[in-house]
């Protein structure tokens, strides 16, 4: 091995310096000598010792730029061109906030993120981000890019400049209600055909740019879109990092070698209250993280004046001044007058630091900026993280919170929540910019908006470059794309026959119907199944073995159980996306699928199946960001419900995954008790979303308790309506009164709570009292069918009343029902409003324990017994069998140990 030699010497006889300069260049010798993945296991195992004699090792580098200023290459625009562009976009961004505030106090806004990251904007808009082609069809693939959501004012300016957005639209920034408004942050719900991807519920974004990126991949790797050539760029706040979601994945991007994402890091130093790290620096910090886990990182710390300062005799003197310095003292620099700065940077007894000052006047001194708010910096490092190969990129950019504000702004802890400016204020902003707005068009403190003249030179720059690269961005095709073909009916009809006398739960017949739609062979292709580390409690092993699991790499090693006929696969066209244990990765993943007909004009069907209870109360916001991207596809809740999943106890049971479902508007929510209804969901659902154009997504719960599925009965209860339709609208009848009675009480149950209700009808049978079972496959359609039909019928009283489902299901006769669920009981109890007769409703209220089964239906009062116990005296006396409720048990004791227990498992 061929290594430079190293000379060492004491202080007096060796700067430090230059020993330094030496041992880097050791490290070059090194790689040139062995390549550089042996010279990083040998650095890796050096700095490994080195902590071990005592030594801190921080993996950080100096506190400069990655690139210095002499390497990098040329800038390829006009900065003076871009610069009068971005005075403009800094005017119509403050503009839009300032107005919006003026006329109506406390509508909020942010003025302070975009200021920071204008440059880290405008260099990507530029130079760097694709965009689609000229028409909504993806010509080229273009890049995606996940915008910091606080910036939002200064997309919109973007956009008015180019001509997309009016004033008109601007002056309702933040004014949704009138259809005319712009969103204040972004998501594409209102602004379907603008917004990508949802931003603001901080960390959602990284998170999902990472599986975006990873998603991106599986698509090329399966031979579905060509995305070889797309890029995703994500633009985080610094203080964002401090959010668990921001960094979660990203060592899955280094791992799968996702060198089609970049990072963007905004620096400003600053969260909402004060600084991110007041005591350390933030950047150090996330440079040793992102270093860690295997990205490239890139820091644009300084602009091109620091760096020339440093390369200035005494500028080593200068670097390490900064060097010691936190970032509550980077931030105190932003707002000290010339002479304080003067005394902080060149301050003390070092003369050379002292000359060095000297060659700078005061104006001089305060034009020196960080250096992501140097173009030719940030430029620089953008051109690397796009080069570089085999890994993703972190563009580390130090900024300042509120930067060319003014000194009221720059720098403040209290810049975050400023959304309003006085007349002299804008004077101020206005010189700064130097820009032509009389002092009479700012008295009213409504500063005008400033679009670029048609025919000048600004304008046509703007649209030059955007044409160079692909065309205008955001933009987003506002209707998916359909799938070219449905399944067969082939791969449902096993389901709609029953299992015949062989036990089979509906976790398991759902892995089956999965299975039955991957080998169709029009749809099949298209199937995303996506899965935590918890595949084969679903029975997932008979997909791992004949799809195989998405992994870039392949298999690289022989696995346990080669010689099985279900061994574990992977492979690098594996079709099965296996996330290992994150249900927040996996709805990362989902969403990704769920958009790639907006995205790619490609229609997927994603199936994120995983356990219930670490469904919607873990991961709620990132359902959310589901619905807001417009998302369509299947969240399948597996082993479900709170006393189906024997032995586990509370932290593995579900009793409010349905009730929390009822919040998303644009999920439709099932808890079928049958194969048969699985199957008609998924069938419905699969046509709906990707057939008819339906915007939504399904949740769809499934158990783990092995019975008899029976076949689809041939009749729904229901006249003129087929047994699918009524699956399907959320109410079909599954067991009429024994003969020769009358129907005295009706037993509406979901999931296994319905063969618990036939049980208790064949019991109250016996003695005289005729029930009929409704399997209620979704209380969430029944509730948003009934509710919009009673909205309808309150707005158009002259009108033929319309009927809900529910009604037109069960009729206007008074006859009492108990409603029932593997949910806490408010699930069922949103009926009762709907319905005019006796009502009450069974749940697992309380906290999940552990026991079995059939204990713990007793326990809460949701096994046969119970049920006949509440429907007997429901029927005798019109009323709860809870003392003092006449309508429903939501207003019976809550705590089902001393109310409910039908055995008792409390001492």
């Amino acid at each position: 091995m061929v290594v430079t030699s190293v000379g060492f010497g004491s202080s007096s006889q060796t700067d430090w310096r230059d020993e330094r300069a030496e041992w880097l260049e050791s490290v070059d010798g090194l790689v040139k000598a062995r390549g550089a993945r042996v010279a990083g296991r040998i650095l890796e195992d050096v700095s490994e010792y080195a902590r071990g004699r005592g030594v801190p090792t921080s993996g950080r580098t100096p506190y400069r730029n990655t690139i210095p200023a002499e390497q990098a290459m040329p800038y390829p625009g006009d900065l003076e061109v871009e610069d009068r562009i971005n005075d403009h976009l800094r005017w119509n961004a403050m503009a839009m906030v300032v107005r919006a505030n003026k006329r109506h106090h406390g509508l909020g806004g942010h003025l302070s993120t975009y200021a920071s990251t204008l440059t880290l904007w405008e260099v990507g808009f530029q130079h760097f981000f694709r965009g689609r082609g000229p028409d909504q069809k993806p010509v080229v693939p273009g890049d995606q890019v996940f915008f910091q959501g606080h910036a939002s004012p200064g997309i919109y300016a973007r956009a008015f400049l180019e001509g997309r957005l009016s004033t008109e639209q601007l002056d309702h920034f933040r004014r949704e209600v009138a259809g005319r408004g712009l969103p204040s942050y972004p998501h594409p719900r209102s602004m379907g055909g603008f917004w990508e991807f949802p931003t603001v519920s901080l960390g959602i974004g990284p998170l999902h740019a990472v599986h975006q990126a990873r998603f991106n991949r599986y698509l090329a790797a399966r031979g579905i879109v060509d995305t070889t050539q797309a890029r995703v760029w994500c633009f985080v706040g610094d203080g964002e990092t401090d959010e668990p979601e921001t960094l979660a994945a990203i060592r899955l991007a280094a791992r799968e070698h996702l060198d089609n994402l970049v990072f963007v890091v905004n620096g400003n130093l600053q969260r909402l209250d004060g600084p991110v790290r007041g005591n350390t620096r933030i950047l150090d910090e996330l440079e040793g993280i992102f270093a860690g886990a295997g990205w490239h990182v890139l820091k644009v710390l300084w602009g091109g004046k620091w760096e020339e300062l440093f390369s200035a005799p005494g500028g080593a003197a200068l670097l390490d001044r900064l060097e010691g310095m936190n970032d509550g003292d980077l931030q105190q620099l932003t707002i000290l007058g010339p002479a304080e700065l003067r005394e902080a940077l060149f301050g003390g007894e070092d003369p050379g630091l002292g000359a060095l000052g000297a060659t700078l006047t005061d104006q001089q001194l305060h034009g020196l900026r960080r250096g992501g708010h140097d173009p030719r910096a940030v430029y620089a490092a953008y051109a690397d993280a796009v080069a570089h190969r085999d890994a993703p990129s972190v563009v580390l950019a130090q900024t300042v919170k509120g930067y060319a504000l003014g000194p009221n702004f720059e720098g403040r802890n209290a810049t975050h929540q400023m959304k309003k400016m006085t007349p002299e204020q804008l004077r101020i902003f206005r010189d700064i910019l130097d820009l032509p707005v009389s002092d009479a068009e700012l008295a009213d403190g409504l500063p005008p908006y400033l679009p670029l003249p048609v025919g000048s030179v600004e304008l046509d720059y703007l649209h030059q470059r955007r044409r160079a690269l692909g065309g205008l961005l955001p933009r987003r095709p506002a209707t998916p794309a359909a799938l070219p073909v449905q399944p067969s009916e082939a791969a449902f009809a096993d389901f709609d026959a029953g299992s015949g006398t062989h036990p089979v739960s509906t976790t398991v017949a759902y892995t089956r119907m999965l299975r039955s739609l991957m080998r169709d062979p029009g749809i099949g292709p298209r199937i995303v199944p996506i899965v935590p580390d918890e595949g084969r409690t679903f029975g997932f092993e008979v997909l791992y073995s004949e799809f195989g699991i998405y992994a870039p790499d392949g298999q690289m090693y022989t696995p346990v159980d080669a010689g099985v006929q279900l061994s574990y696969k992977e492979t690098a066209t594996g079709q099965v996306l296996q996330e290992g244990i994150t249900e927040s990765g996996g709805l990362a993943e989902l969403t990704a699928a769920a958009t790639a007909g907006h995205t790619w004009d490609t229609a997927v069907v994603p199936f994120f199946t995983y356990y219930s209870m670490f469904g919607f109360q873990r991961v709620g916001d990132l359902i959310w960001a589901l619905a807001d991207a417009r998302g369509r596809g299947f969240l399948v809740g597996a082993t479900a419900g709170r006393t189906t999943l024997a032995g586990e106890g509370l932290q593995h049971t579900d009793g409010a995954s349905h009730l929390a479902a009822l919040a998303v508007p644009s999920c439709r929510a099932y808890d079928p008790a049958f194969a048969y209804e699985t199957a008609t969901i998924v069938r419905d659902g699969i046509w709906r979303m990707y057939g008819s154009g339906e915007e939504c997504f399904y949740y769809l719960t499934v158990y783990n308790e092995d019975h008899v599925q029976p076949a689809k009965p041939t009749e729904s209860g229901i006249p003129g309506m087929s047994v699918d339709e009524a699956i399907v609208a959320g109410l079909h009848r599954v067991t009429a009164p024994a003969e020769g009675l009358p129907v005295q009480v009706r037993l509406l149950a979901s999931g296994p709570a319905v063969r618990a209700a036939q049980h208790a009808a064949t019991d109250l049978a016996r003695s005289g009292l005729g029930a009929e079972v409704w399997s209620a496959t979704s209380w969430k359609q029944l509730r948003d069918d009934a509710l919009a039909v009673e909205q309808w019928n309150l707005a158009h009283p002259d009108d033929v009343r319309q009927t809900s489902h529910l009604v037109h299901a069960l009729g206007d006769e008074q006859i009492p029902i108990v409603a029932v669920s593997d949910y806490v009981s408010a699930l069922p109890d949103q009926l009762a409003r709907f319905l005019g007769g006796p009502f009450v409703s069974l749940g697992t209220d309380g906290y999940g324990i552990s026991d079995t089964r059939e204990d713990l239906r007793a326990h809460f009062g949701v096994d046969a017994e119970g049920i006949r116990a509440a429907a007997e005296r429901v029927a005798d006396r019109g009323e709860s069998p809870w003392a003092g409720s006449q309508t429903s048990a939501s207003t019976a004791p809550t705590s089902p140990h001393t109310v409910r227990p039908k055995r008792s498992l409390v001492a």
